[in-house]
């Protein structure tokens, strides 16, 4: 079957009231609930509802820029956010289908702490867990932890080559982190909890296993201290947008997220992650790649483009991101969806301009043309994120 006449996978990417930075000020935006639990709920539910197969709830150590390396000495801007992973976990029990994926930043945490948090959002979303990997070499992040220090960036060349061998670095540690988390999760096997209250043995000591892990970053003995997860393995996603990332992709990741322009970049993006993963001897697993997209849509396209238009005034700079900004209708969406799925895209992860406006718009305007189309779900087929990604449950590496 054709990567066009596949079946569709669609996620939302949920960062604040939207992704516009000026986003906030839209009349809708509810900015004064940012931070209460029911807002996240009532956007993680209305994304259910559209029969989407996850969120990623971005997160981060530091406040948010506006743009590329500014740092926040702006305050027209949303600064301030809750912790990602605490939030899936709220949402998670209000839930039934979504898979839901918060984002941690490695570079500054420990794979152990990781790998405990995330096994436990698996066991309360009952095997809907996933995480997604952010490096950062940003100085007011690392000065927060006053644990390490980062060389000064290039301002805006990140192929310069300093900056490239500092990103090769954190990526190659991020690569070593999720070794140590996915091997940390196959720590337990399935069956190491007995509960037998007539012998008194609750657990199997022969079936937890030390995982031994030492390398140029970590040094890690095991076991985790949390029992195997529902899906074995939660799935692990990353955002990439250069050869060294795809890199981490290929050779770490279930999902990697790209920011294509067309579907011919498209199909040179998965090319690439496709010759990292033979190179990587992954060539038989299943790695997604998802396109994201920036999107601002309405039933008339003029209308779209004027209510960005506004937003940019509003913010004193034109809205541009690292992925493509499409404004238009869903109809119109949907056709470019489909385009860029030709270029060998499993799915797209799609990042409101405006949650209060465009989460719906994605969840009952563009999957309803989809639906028309046949290309997306009429209903949740799977219990699990692994089984809405087409993913089996992998066996324990440490099993006999």
């Amino acid at each position: 079957m054709s990567a066009a006449s596949s079946p569709m996978h669609l996620a939302v990417a949920l960062d604040g009231v939207g992704w516009h930075p000026a986003a906030w000020r839209e009349p809708q935006a509810r900015p004064d609930e940012l931070l209460t639990a029911r807002y996240w709920v009532e956007q993680i539910q209305e994304a259910e509802r559209g029969l989407l197969d996850f969120v990623t709830i971005e997160d981060g150590l530091g406040f948010q820029p506006s743009r590329r390396q500014e740092l926040p000495a702006r305050t027209d801007h949303v600064r301030g956010r809750l912790d990602a992973v605490l939030i899936a976990a709220r949402v998670a029990p209000l839930t039934s289908h979504i898979g839901l994926i918060p984002t941690v930043v490695v570079t500054h945490t420990e794979p152990f702490h990781i790998s405990k948090a995330i096994a436990t959002l698996d066991y309360v979303s009952t095997g809907r867990a996933g995480v997604r990997i952010r490096v950062s070499a940003r100085l007011d992040e690392a000065a927060l932890f006053g644990r390490r220090t980062f060389p000064q960036m290039p301002a805006g060349d990140i192929a310069e080559p300093s900056a490239r061998q500092l990103i090769t670095g954190l990526v190659d540690e991020a690569a070593d982190y999720v070794e140590v988390v996915r091997r940390l999760w196959d720590s337990w096997e399935d069956d190491a909890e007995i509960r037998d209250v007539a012998t008194g043995r609750f657990v199997d000591r022969d079936k937890l296993h030390y995982i031994d892990f030492a390398g140029e970053y970590f040094s890690v003995k095991g076991p985790s201290i949390t029992p195997r997860p529902p899906q074995g393995q939660p799935i692990v996603s990353a955002l990439a947008h250069q050869s060294v990332p795809y890199r981490l992709v290929a050779r770490s990741a279930d999902v990697g997220y790209v920011t294509p322009r067309d579907a011919e970049h498209a199909r040179a993006i998965v090319a690439e992650i496709r010759g990292e993963q033979q190179a990587a001897d992954r060539a038989r697993e299943i790695v997604h790649v998802f396109g994201d997209i920036v999107v601002f849509l309405d039933d008339d396209h003029a209308a779209a483009a004027d209510r960005k238009a506004r937003l940019d005034d509003l913010a004193g700079h034109e809205y541009t991101g690292d992925a493509t900004v499409f404004t238009g209708t869903p109809a119109r969406l949907a056709d470019l969806l489909q385009d860029w799925q030709t270029g060998g895209l499993s799915g797209f992860r799609l990042r409101p301009g405006v949650i209060a406006h465009d989460l719906e718009a994605i969840t009952r305007g563009l999957v309803p043309e989809l639906q028309r189309r046949g290309a997306f779900r009429e209903a949740y087929e799977a219990s699990t994120l692994r089984g809405l990604l087409g993913l089996s449950r992998p066996a324990n590496r440490y099993a006999a």
